[in-house]
């Protein structure tokens, strides 16, 4: 199994907790991003893209743009937008059509989705922080594909990991992906077998000290 479908099997507070105690506290997204389906778990593979508004240019240059930004995504990634923008919608109907026949797992940005109806119907997996029907063209440009961002305080590179779901968004640097997830697997093992004993009626203060996890 790919180590993106294994942390979709995760949750975010079992994987925030591994990264804490590997001293990685600072790798939550803030709380205003939010699924558009609270019911789908999105992980993987990170690939990064910022933005400015430009109003300069014309609907046919930001379209071009933009849609060289789809075309360059590699399949199977998490596109992660920093849009330097609270005024638009980044995402939109043909973008997410696009981008999921592309094979590209789900979009994640600290800015604005409109066609919000047909991307929940097509089933593409978006993270966003408001809703707008106005579209970015003649109005925003991707300025920078594959270089570091930063959404609140956290620092995102291409090739780091990803897990969203409906309690939030984690980041987990690249380099140490593989043994987050392995550990999350066992930590929820370890919780698993905390739940059976309190459900079989264990004193929840002698399940902790006996599994060490609550």
């Amino acid at each position: 199994m790919s180590l993106a479908n294994r942390l979709e099997r995760c949750y975010t507070g079992a994987v925030y907790d591994t990264l804490r105690e590997m001293g990685h506290s600072r790798c939550v997204l803030p709380q205003t991003i939010r699924p558009l389906d609270v019911n789908r778990t999105l992980g993987g593979k990170v690939y990064t893209v910022s933005g400015r508004v430009d109003h300069s240019l014309d609907a046919h240059e930001t379209l071009v743009q933009w849609t060289g930004l789809l075309s360059k995504v590699p399949p199977d990634s998490v596109l992660v937008c920093q849009p330097n923008d609270s005024t638009l919608a980044h995402m939109g109907e043909l973008s997410a059509e696009t981008l999921m026949l592309r094979g590209v797992r789900g979009y994640v940005v600290d800015g604005g989705c409109r066609d919000s109806d047909f991307v929940l119907k097509i089933g593409f997996r978006v993270f966003c922080r408001y809703f707008t029907p106005m579209d970015i063209v003649g109005r925003w440009v991707p300025d920078r594909l594959g270089d570091p961002i930063t959404i609140g305080d956290v620092a995102i590179r291409s090739g780091d990991y990803i897990l969203a779901d409906r309690d939030g968004i984690v980041v987990i640097p690249g380099d140490v992906a593989e043994e987050v997830a392995a550990h999350t697997e066992e930590v929820m093992r370890t919780e698993s077998m905390v739940r059976k004993a309190i459900l079989e009626g264990v004193d929840p203060q002698e399940a902790y000290l006996k599994y060490g996890r609550f």
